[in-house]
């Protein structure tokens, strides 16, 4: 596509790259990381399910009503972080659609939901460290079972690796999603960065670069049996998901 003519694109003029994971799992990061690739439109959350191929059309609309896709572009990006959210990609009718799953450990993630939605003005479920828990236990099995029925390749990582190693992982997602160009740890800020529903909303994503410093949500106690349920979905599932992985990479 040349000139004018990128605007003109239609859905199928795509590949896709879907990132499943769940909230706090670096995914803003990621998607910005992505969104800042010349072949990469998209880096928010878009809160579509993809069950048909009518659902690209909806999700090309949706991110022409904010951003501009690049010329010359070739992949169209969204995450999915809830079960309220469906991927059925043999459904989809693209040609090339690349799937990466991403998880993170419990402890810290849990706390970091609940720190996130006690800043929130109106009391919120995930405020509670048993409903975070809940979320998340949910979340990572619903993954696992994705993982385990679909025939579609995907990529998993240790979302952990986007902020302590990514010069380790970003040469692996280049290659898994045959970019003919480096992803890069410095990134753009977009229209959307920061802003409700749409990802990471603190002043940390919008630097423009990797900040490694790892954020202490110690004074938020999750209760034991809360947690331990947690840390047992994240070892089994965990495990699942890596076996069947066409390629991952963890910690």
């Amino acid at each position: 596509m040349t000139g004018s003519c990128f605007l003109c694109a239609t859905s199928d003029s795509y590949a896709r790259i879907f990132l499943l994971s769940h909230m706090r799992a670096y995914t803003s990061l990621a998607g910005h990381i992505l969104g800042s690739h010349p072949q990469i439109n998209g880096y928010y959350e878009m809160h579509l399910s993809y069950e048909d191929a009518a659902t690209l059309d909806r999700q090309l609309e949706a991110f022409r009503h904010d951003e501009v896709p690049k010329a010359g572009s070739r992949y169209l990006f969204d995450k999915l972080l809830h079960n309220d959210y469906v991927l059925t990609p043999g459904r989809l009718g693209v040609a090339e659609l690349k799937v990466l799953v991403a998880l993170a450990e419990p402890a810290h993630t849990i706390r970091s939901i609940v720190h996130l939605f006690r800043q929130k003005p109106d009391p919120d479920l995930y405020a509670s460290p048993v409903e975070a828990a809940r979320y998340y236990v949910e979340r990572v099995r619903a993954l696992d079972a994705f993982c385990q029925t679909s025939d579609w390749p995907y990529f998993y990582f240790d979302a952990e690796l986007l902020q302590r190693a990514p010069e380790q992982l970003l040469p692996r997602l280049t290659d898994w999603l045959a970019l003919d160009s480096p992803l890069s740890e410095q990134y753009e800020v977009f229209s959307q960065t920061g802003k409700p529903r749409r990802g990471d909303t603190s002043a940390r994503v919008r630097s423009g670069s990797i900040d490694q410093t790892r954020t202490d949500y110690s004074h938020v106690v999750i209760p034991e049996e809360a947690l331990s349920l947690a840390q047992a979905a994240y070892r089994e599932c965990r495990a699942r998901i890596i076996a069947r992985a066409a390629d991952s990479a963890t910690l």
